[in-house]
């Protein structure tokens, strides 16, 4: 699976979602209608007779509402699970960035020149093959060095084969791995929503999930993900953020090897 395949994929998963939240949302609608009704109705009546009738009408109207959409929900969870489970089988594929560096540039015959031509290089020659890769985003060079340093001891690597290829394939990397994420958490809100539909309760410990899978997904942060809260303070946030001094991507294989140096 590319990484377009699931990015559309992702795609459908959000139309899916959409479409069953906006299904429930109105059966939802009809329920908390009925009950405005029936209390209007019922209002000469004692608080406690009343309120055990509107349950009671509020509970046979659920039940049937449950079967007027049951086969539209069923095949809208299905649809989704599958189309998560189509995501999932790819997460073994997209594990780190230097996974997809080293799978793209897989057969390339430029890399194997360059891993012949830097077979008896120095770290300083390496160090600096390595600022190039980085500043000129060279994937055959990058995957050349990444595999000539693999071999040698850790405290003897001229630079961090994972920063390097985190520069040219983390953005890609952090993205589908959100993407990942998403897809789990979009399953599990649809059957969250749909047993609470249908009972009236959510699922517990499947909220707590739900929670964690959106803090994972702030975390990672490759697309964004904003609760209602974030995106009250938008314009806040922006007002008041200001300039660092922390280096670009793209120098910190050179920053890297500074620190190196002045060890």
């Amino acid at each position: 699976m590319t990484p377009d395949d699931i990015r559309i994929t992702l795609a459908k998963i959000a139309t899916n979602r959409h479409n069953h939240d906006t299904l429930v949302r109105s059966a939802n609608s009809n329920l908390a209608q009925r009950r405005q009704q029936l209390e209007n109705s019922l209002d000469g009546i004692g608080e406690r007779d009343r309120n055990s009738m509107v349950s009671k009408a509020i509970s046979g109207y659920r039940a049937e509402l449950v079967r007027q959409t049951k086969d539209n929900r069923l095949a809208l969870t299905r649809e989704l699970g599958g189309l998560a489970e189509r995501v999932r089988k790819a997460e073994a594929l997209y594990r780190s960035p230097m996974q997809l560096l080293m799978r793209d540039t897989l057969g390339s015959e430029r890399r194997s020149r360059i891993q012949q031509q830097i077979e008896n290089s120095g770290p300083v020659e390496l160090a600096s093959l390595a600022e190039l890769a980085a500043a000129t985003k060279d994937k055959e060079l990058a995957a050349a060095l990444c595999g000539r340093v693999h071999g040698m001891k850790r405290d003897d690597r001229p630079f961090n084969a994972g920063e390097l290829s985190d520069i040219l394939f983390g953005e890609l990397h952090r993205e589908l791995s959100q993407a990942l994420v998403e897809a789990e958490r979009r399953v599990l809100e649809a059957l969250n929503s749909d047993q609470e539909f249908e009972t009236g309760k959510s699922n517990p410990q499947r909220s707590i999930d739900i929670a964690m899978l959106k803090k994972r997904e702030q975390e990672i942060g490759a697309y964004g993900y904003e609760t209602e809260e974030d995106e009250a303070h938008d314009d806040q946030s922006e007002a008041d953020e200001t300039p660092t001094d922390e280096p670009a991507s793209t120098d910190r294989i050179a920053a890297g090897l500074a620190a190196r140096r002045a060890a």
